[in-house]
């Protein structure tokens, strides 16, 4: 009995000594805990804007780790509903716990080996984990807490070496979130780690090598020491990056320029790193370069009139008149960007820097033989490379040129652009004329090709010669008839009739119209057949100087009233022209007394056969007679304007009018006397009065446009 009061006895101290412990080591727990709420609550005193950053921080955290926290219920839930496993556990007694007693020594080496599996960890420190495991998102991590942490697979650099049972170093953001779950990150632990080396490398401007991971926009992110970093797309070269792509993990060497720890922001540039090295390059090629020399170059930028060479920290300019003899119509169809090709230095200005380069001064000047290459006579054929209203020009070779004229381009036919033959880029056949070294131009023609038909000319086409032809086009000093493809003729106003005053050549002909016509001269030199229509038949002015002798009377009808007189018809449908000092009364206007179509009693005053130019009067015609019956005349025109009316005022005082000893269509022209429509030579002819000047034996035949009837009669 004695012994077993002495065994409970034991038994109860046992387990008072357990309580005891226990009790120690929760009040342990609560010095910790209250040692960490202490610290935290001084830092907060003490360090305000730091609690506020941290604040502000972890808030940011919490976003991050908002995907990480429901992913890690999805997986609670998971095996929340996943079946249990039932294991099957031998039936233990109370009496059997209670039979199991430590020795002191025994429960203080329990005790130790539990304390050292927790590790004493702070939050905002870095510590060290071991990976037990990766899945498809995230990596497990264990850093000797009572649940294990989880990092996103994002924030490890190199997905590819992950290796469980490895250790890494991780920042504790959080004891525990929302589900109980360790907060932790590997890209903060990395930039607390590298920031002061980074901070370092920074303050002393040295360089640093990174790795480009990927584009994003705007730039790149750039590993530097295990840590991001920004690239700006600004900041990656010296000049525009045709593939951004093609940087992707490479390794460069760029520049801290810019840093933000509170942010983790890191700006970097590769842009200052090559600027430096250019100008260090610059300053030896300045002091190498010379003028005539060959050199490398980078095609770095192009316009439309030249490139920019890199030649190795200076730029030089490689106009576009010094890229080819030949013609180039834009820079791009000789070079890209990028392009590494040869120039050769044509000038260079040491104050200014200023290079101007050359590419065709690598190749031979084509123009150094010319006269060899392309005899005069010589025939070559040739690629079409412009047009012009004037010809076309014709490439024969690289760098030479030559210009068929309009005029070079066909014997006989009136191209009015050389587009209607030949198009840019047709190849075609042509002739040399004549080349001029000196201002490196060559003449070509393609006529000659043919025969000259104008050597034949005469043959075809002689004086005096009537053919028929078509009239191809009127003008207003004449008509153009085609006697043949290409042969044109031009048939003159004046040698449309014998007897009329034309005023346009439609009164005569109409275009496309078969006609008649005579040869009266060919031009060799300016190519030219002058015809005749008039010339088909006689001249009847020698026949008409008899009918129409001076002091022989007519009866005329006003075709045109003018202000210097009247332009009349007679029989035969002759002309003639009654001054205003002629018409019968002064101080009158000749278009206020008559009309057209009005008869008048006429008396001749003057026949010019040479001229061909027949001056009536009506005062002349009434000289004569009594002054009533001039006053008669004069009142019945202002009161009547019909034909018959004007027959009865004229009464039977008979018109000695002599017969025409001439048929009716050789009647005689009576042209009017010249002038002009200037206004000063208009009142010299009205202040003459009685004087008629002679027209000219014969009207030119201008090349342009005559004057218009009312300027010359």
């Amino acid at each position: 009995m004695a012994t077993a009061k002495a065994t409970a006895t034991a038994s109860s101290d046992a387990k008072a000594e357990v309580t005891k412990r226990k009790a120690e080591v929760s009040k342990r727990k609560a010095q910790r805990a209250s040692k960490t709420k202490t610290t935290k609550v001084k830092k907060v005193a003490g360090q305000q804007e730091a609690v506020v950053e941290k604040v502000v921080e972890k808030k940011k955290v919490e976003k991050v780790a908002t995907a990480r926290t429901k992913r890690m219920a999805e997986k609670a839930k998971t095996r929340a509903t996943a079946p249990k496993k039932t294991v099957e556990v031998a039936s233990m007694k109370l009496t059997d716990l209670d039979a199991m007693e430590y020795t002191p020594e025994e429960y203080e080496t329990l005790l130790a080996m539990y304390e050292d599996t927790i590790q004493d960890i702070k939050e905002g420190e870095i510590v060290t984990g071991k990976i037990l495991g990766v899945s498809h998102d995230d990596v497990i991590v264990d850093v000797g807490f009572k649940s294990e942490g989880v990092i996103p697979l994002s924030e490890f650099t190199d997905n590819g070496n992950i290796v469980v049972g490895d250790e890494i170093e991780v920042y504790l953001e959080a004891m525990e979130d929302s589900g109980g779950q360790l907060l932790l990150s590997k890209q903060k632990a990395d930039f607390m780690r590298v920031w002061e080396r980074v901070r370092e490398i920074h303050d002393a401007g040295d360089l640093v090598t990174g790795k480009v991971v990927k584009r994003i926009k705007g730039g790149f992110v750039v590993d530097i020491m295990g840590v991001d970093a920004f690239l700006p797309g600004s900041q990656v070269a010296l000049r525009q990056v045709p593939d951004f792509d093609a940087l992707v993990r490479t390794d460069i060497e760029v520049k801290i320029i810019k840093l933000n720890k509170n942010r983790r922001n890191i700006v970097i540039s590769r842009r200052v790193v090559l600027e430096e090295q250019r100008e260090s390059m610059r300053s030896v090629l300045l002091e190498e370069i010379k003028s005539g020399e060959v050199r490398k170059g980078i095609v770095k930028n192009i316009t439309d009139f030249g490139v920019f060479i890199d030649l190795g920290g200076v730029d030089g300019l490689l106009h576009i008149t010094d890229m080819s003899w030949g013609r180039v119509k834009h820079p791009s169809e000789l070079c890209g960007l990028g392009d590494e090709i040869d120039v050769k230095i044509l000038d260079f200005d040491d104050k200014t820097s200023r290079i101007s380069l050359g590419l065709k001064q690598l190749s031979p000047y084509p123009w150094d033989d010319i006269e060899t290459k392309y005899p005069i006579g010589l025939k070559t054929t040739g690629r079409v490379v412009s047009i012009t209203d004037y010809g076309a020009f014709v490439e024969l070779e690289q760098g030479i040129e030559g210009l068929i004229h309009i005029s070079e381009m066909s014997w006989t036919q009136h191209i009015k652009h050389p587009s209607k033959i030949m198009n840019v880029n047709d190849s075609i056949e042509v002739v040399v004329l004549n080349v001029d070294k000196e201002s490196e131009k060559i003449s070509l023609g393609i006529k000659q090709l043919e025969e000259d038909p104008w050597k034949t000319i005469d043959d075809k086409y002689p004086v005096d010669k009537i053919l028929g032809g078509k009239v191809r086009n009127l003008t207003a000093f004449g008509a153009f008839v085609e006697l043949e493809a290409g042969i044109d003729g031009l048939v003159h106003i004046s040698d449309m009739s014998w007897t009329r005053r034309i005023q346009h050549p439609s009164e005569v002909m109409k275009k496309s119209e078969d006609i008649t016509i005579k040869i009266l001269k060919v031009d060799h030199d300016n190519r030219r057949i002058s015809l005749g229509f008039k010339q088909l038949k006689e001249d009847p002015w020698p026949e008409l100087a008899h009918k129409y002798a001076v002091g022989s009377e007519a009866l005329g009808t006003v075709t045109r009233a003018l202000d210097r007189g009247l332009v009349v018809e007679l029989d035969g449908e002759v002309e003639g022209f009654v001054p205003a000092s002629q018409i019968g009364k002064k101080d009158v206007k000749p278009s206020e007394l008559y009309s057209e179509g009005q008869q008048i009693p006429l008396s001749v005053i003057e026949f010019d056969q040479a001229a061909r130019r027949i001056t009536l009067s009506v005062d002349a015609y009434y000289k004569n007679r009594d002054r009533d019956e001039l006053e008669s005349f004069l009142t019945k025109q202002v009161e009547e304007s019909s034909g018959g009316a004007m027959a009865d005022a004229l009464g039977d005082a008979g018109l000695k009018t002599e017969e025409a000893s001439a048929p009716a269509e050789a009647a005689p022209v009576v042209e009017e006397p010249a002038t002009t429509s200037d206004d000063a030579e208009a009142k010299t002819e009205e202040a003459k009065k009685e004087e008629a000047p002679a027209a000219p034996a014969e009207t030119p035949k201008p090349e342009v446009e005559t004057p218009s009837d009312e300027e010359t009669l």
